[in-house]
């Protein structure tokens, strides 16, 4: 293989100087690295964290001499295995992206031409570069998606990328990326949208493969405890500056700076449980299949109480949107009936009345791809409330502008686009539009999975602040169980398209448990680096 010779762990690969990076932004050039330093040896992990914003992707592509349009690299050297990429032409620097310098993008659903089949797309790089002929590079893949753990691994490159789950196609991107035995990988947020089942499988896969094959890594996330299962030494990053690095432990055990702190502190919200009997939506033994052929509901019933909110958990392909969707009449159920306020719901969305769509709204996992990027906040908002409510012109502005303070956003953000707001702010654009109906229930679809734990935690409090203000109702769908514990008053735990426990916080989170429900608890990461490896070896004793 081209890349496996002369590696020799411990040698410097890489080495940043001064880097300094200028995005543009309102046709002005603004820095948004300001002068990093970094060294990366062979067969290291490098955590990079901090909240949105803080530079961290735009660090990790650096590593490859690549500047994300709207960006320019205006200072500093990038020395690669003795090459200066700063000076490097075009040419050069395409030579060893995919090659020597790989990179695992956060969503690899994104990533994969939906076109063409997965094993195609993994051995393409590593023929394009001529590292190996094309029945060797097939009989290569396989061997990777074997030891990154896929099932069927001699057949599943045969499939497109829609017919496997998130889970295997981010394995089957780590596949793609290691085709070629690149020197470096850059991961950029790989387990961010997975459960935590799928994100320990997906987590071991990866530290696995850059074992065995003595590879460098920079590791970017948001996620404390997954980059301390991951990353030999972290680099904390905040506005565009180095905060503070250490080794993971020393870390984990002493951050120095207040900063560093304030990110080990987040995520201890938990609001107290409030049981309620009046119920607001009622489930009952519903079915639901696509095609009319595969079954993804089976015999559903859940009560959700009115002011309260209800988590809805479990894996990949558990069925949580699924019975999103069948609530809000997208997918209209083939059994059982849904009753809300006590009238049982139209199967489909087409056949109920606009008042019932009003009461019933939802809020999606990613605000980027639920805002019309060509609309500004002013007619994102205000659309509901001319829809369902009948406001316009200074009328309507004005309940915008009070949607906008209710979301602590104030009035400059009415004219904005969505390009022009954080990832936070987005997803509170789409509260205040959920919001603009006035609704009874609001369906929040992983609302927060996308967003750094900072973030994270202003919208719970957010969220938690509306409900206390207007007594709403929220069936909340999530992977995070951190996410459950400072949000719910009661948890329904799906698998496989059933419901196999619910009941209150208090109950569910608490032993003796079923197997299903340990099994996701016992996957939750936690601060300790041993983690990981503690819970495979358990895990291979069972």
């Amino acid at each position: 293989m081209a890349n496996d010779t002369k590696r020799v762990k411990g040698d410097i690969l890489l080495e940043i100087k001064g880097l300094k990076i200028d995005g543009k932004s309102d046709d002005q050039w603004k820095p948004i690295i300001k002068g990093i330093d970094l060294t990366l040896r062979r067969g290291e992990v490098l955590g990079l964290i901090g909240e949105s914003g803080a530079g961290k992707s735009t660090l990790g592509l650096a590593a490859m001499a690549f500047a994300r349009p709207g960006c320019r690299i205006t200072a500093g050297t990038i020395v690669f295995d003795g090459m200066d990429l700063t000076a490097a032409d075009e040419a050069q620097k395409r030579g060893l992206r995919g090659s020597r310098i790989a990179y695992v993008a956060q969503s690899a659903a994104a990533s994969f031409n939906p076109a063409h089949r997965i094993l195609e797309q993994t051995i393409e790089t590593a023929i394009t570069h001529n590292i190996m002929p094309r029945e060797k590079a097939e009989t290569d893949a396989r061997d990777l998606y074997k030891r990154l753990q896929l099932p069927n691994p001699d057949t599943i490159g045969t499939r497109f990328p829609h017919q496997v789950s998130g889970g295997q196609l981010q394995r089957a991107m780590t596949a793609m990326s290691m085709s070629c035995r690149p020197d470096l990988i850059i991961f950029d947020e790989p387990t961010t949208a997975l459960d935590v089942t799928t994100q320990v499988e997906v987590l071991a896969a990866m530290r696995n493969i850059v074992e065995q094959f003595n590879t460098a890594a920079i590791y970017i996330t948001h996620d404390l405890a997954v980059v301390a299962q991951m990353a030999h030494r972290i680099m904390v990053l905040r506005y565009g500056n180095l905060v503070e690095e250490a080794p993971t432990r020393e870390m984990l055990k002493q951050p120095t700076q207040d900063y560093t702190k304030s990110l080990w502190a987040v995520r201890k919200l938990e609001k107290p449980e409030s049981p309620n009997s009046d119920i607001v939506l009622s489930i009952n033994h519903v079915d639901a299949s696509y095609g009319g052929k595969v079954k993804v509901l089976d015999d559903v019933s859940v009560q959700v109480p009115r002011g309260r909110t209800v988590a809805v958990v479990g894996e990949s392909g558990s069925g949580k949107s699924t019975l999103a969707r069948a609530i809000t009449g997208l997918l209209p159920i083939s059994a059982g009936d849904i009753s809300f306020n006590g009238k049982k719901l139209s199967r489909a969305l087409i056949d109920r009345d606009r008042d019932t769509l009003r009461r019933i709204q939802m809020i999606y996992q990613s605000a980027d791809t639920a805002l019309n990027p060509r609309q500004r906040v002013r007619d994102i908002i205000g659309r509901p409330l001319e829809f369902y409510l009948g406001l316009k012109g200074a009328d309507r502005d004005r309940k915008v502008v009070s949607l906008l303070e209710s979301i602590e956003l104030d009035e400059t953000y009415i004219d904005r686009f969505p390009s022009e707001l954080s990832g936070g702010q987005k997803q509170r654009v789409s509260i205040a539009r959920a919001l603009a109906a006035e609704p009874e229930l609001i369906i929040c679809d992983e609302v927060t999975s996308a967003l750094d734990q900072i973030v994270q935690e202003e919208i719970l409090k957010l969220l938690m602040k509306l409900q206390k203000d207007t007594n709403v109702t929220y069936l909340f769908i999530t992977h995070d169980i951190a996410t459950v514990r400072a949000i719910s008053d009661e948890i329904v735990v799906m698998h496989k398209g059933k419901v196999v426990q619910q009941g209150l916080k208090s109950k569910v989170l608490n032993p003796p448990y079923p197997a299903y429900t340990e099994l996701l608890l016992s996957s939750v990461p936690e601060m300790d680096p041993d983690w990981l490896t503690n819970l495979l070896k358990k895990r291979a004793k069972a």
